[in-house]
This record gives C-alpha cells, sequence and structure tokens, in this order.
C-alpha cells in the first residue's frame, strides 16, 4: 500500500510539473499567435513591419484555448491531439479550403487588407492565371473541358463577399501542384514567417510557417498552421515528436520536418 501510494505521489508531481511547463508556453488568454504563444526559454520572437505578411501572420486571431477544429460539414476533426490552436477565420460550407487553399487564403487576405489587389493571383492546375483584378472587373472563369477563360459577366465590384466567391473559385481549380510551382526554393537556413512546406501531389500537403523566434546562437524555431482534407479549420499544429519544444518545431540541423500528419524534407521550403 505505501509503495502505491508513494507512485501515484510520483505521478502527480510528474503531471504538475508538465501542466506547468505547458503553462509557461500557452497563455490561455491570448487571442492572437503572438500572445497565446509564448516563446521557449532563451528565444526572442522575430519582429517585423505591421504592414508585412510576417506581422499580419503573427497576429492572426485565434479561437478560445481549448477549441475544437471542424470539418466545412459541422464534424469535430477526430485526432484533436495534433493541434496546438484554431485560427479564428470562416471556412465556408464546402469541402474546398484545404491545405494549399489554406495557406492561399491567408496570403490572398493579408494582400486584400492592404488593398494590394493587383497582387492577388493564383495559377490553377493547368497554369492558367486567376486574377483578382480581373474578377473585381466583372469577369468570370468559364471552364469547357481543358480550356479555362474569362468572360464579362458581373458589374465592376471590390466587396468583401465577392472576394470571397473568388477565393472559392482558386480553391477549386489549384492546389498543391500549382502552388509548388508558383512558390520560390528557400534554403531552410534563411527560413522566415510566410515561408510554406509543400510537396505537390494528388494528394500532396502544404503548411505555413507563421512564426520563427530564435536565440543568442541565431538557432531558429517557427510554428505551423494547417488545413487539411477534408476541408476543415486552419488550425496550429503540435510537435509531437519533441513535446518539450511543441509547439514550436527546430530549424536547425534537420534533413526531414515531421508533423503529426506529414512528413516533409527541408528542400520542400518555398516562399511567395
Amino acid at each position: 500500500m505505501i509503495k502505491f501510494r508513494l507512485i501515484i505521489f510520483l505521478l502527480l508531481i510528474v503531471t504538475n510539473i508538465t501542466q506547468a511547463q505547458n503553462n509557461t508556453k500557452i497563455n490561455q488568454s491570448g487571442k492572437t499567435i503572438k500572445t497565446r504563444i509564448n516563446t521557449p526559454e532563451g528565444f526572442y520572437r522575430i519582429t517585423h513591419p505591421n504592414n508585412s505578411f510576417e506581422n499580419y501572420l503573427q497576429n492572426l486571431a485565434l479561437k478560445p484555448h481549448g477549441s475544437k477544429v471542424y470539418f466545412y460539414n459541422g464534424i469535430i476533426k477526430p485526432n484533436h491531439w495534433v493541434y496546438q490552436a484554431v485560427v479564428d477565420i470562416e471556412i465556408g460550407n464546402r469541402n474546398l479550403q484545404q491545405c494549399a487553399d489554406a495557406i492561399m487564403r491567408l496570403r490572398a487576405e493579408y494582400l486584400y487588407s492592404q488593398k494590394k489587389y493587383d497582387q492577388i493571383k493564383f495559377n490553377f492546375t493547368n497554369g492558367f492565371c486567376c486574377e483578382y483584378l480581373k474578377w473585381m472587373q466583372g469577369h468570370r472563369i468559364i471552364v469547357e473541358r481543358d480550356n479555362v477563360c474569362w468572360k464579362k459577366k458581373a458589374t465592376i465590384a471590390n466587396t468583401y463577399p465577392s472576394f470571397r466567391k473568388y477565393m472559392n473559385i482558386v480553391f477549386a481549380y489549384a492546389g498543391t501542384l500549382s502552388l509548388e510551382k508558383e512558390l520560390k526554393p528557400v534554403n531552410i537556413k534563411d527560413l522566415k514567417t510566410g515561408d510554406v512546406f509543400i510537396q505537390g501531389g494528388s494528394p500532396g500537403h502544404a503548411v505555413l510557417v507563421v512564426d520563427v523566434a530564435k536565440n543568442s546562437k541565431n538557432q531558429k524555431i517557427f510554428l505551423l498552421a494547417q488545413s487539411y482534407m477534408p476541408a476543415q479549420d486552419i488550425h496550429i499544429l503540435k510537435n509531437l515528436k519533441n513535446k518539450e519544444l511543441s509547439p514550436w518545431f527546430s530549424a536547425n540541423h534537420i534533413e526531414k520536418l515531421v508533423t503529426p500528419e506529414w512528413t516533409f524534407n527541408k528542400t520542400d521550403l518555398r516562399r511567395f
């Protein structure tokens, strides 16, 4: 009986220590990535200009701590242990905003917020360039077998609902194969917020670097966001291979990036 009580006592100590460590990493009242997820001891966030894509990602709004990831059809993602937090952005009720789509969505949302409409454009898998400026002017996508073209069918508009319809078209005809070709390869030593780990394919996968920190030795760690199949809430991934560092991942001396639902090579790093 004494031994049993001693084992229970030790387990409680370990549990309390683990909870204390987790509490130092996660500020449950934080409402953004930057204020919710603390950096490990010795690391500090890399700061960026207020109007930059990097700053936009660091300050993405999060749903309350403990929120669940939902699929587009309202079903809760079963493997809840893979994510730390949920990004507070609607995903629609169609199976469209999957992995690469979520990355294009966040990139486009940033550009839209900055009124950089001419930079909002994505290639379809067949290479057709879908430009938001054309959409604003009232042109719409016409798809006939393998042929894609624009046709003037609507009035000039730049409302947010119209922008969202444009993004749904992008989601329908673009993906990891097309996005991988659009992005530029980056050496992992130069990794920064806004970069993308991506493997084009059917299926392929892609995750977005949403924050980066470093220490006095210039060693970098980073946070990752993803959507997945089927379309689901964008979420911040846990590092299941290094729970002490989680949800941060290390960029130092790695050949492969092992995420909860996909494994990437360090050469899969790309940039807009």
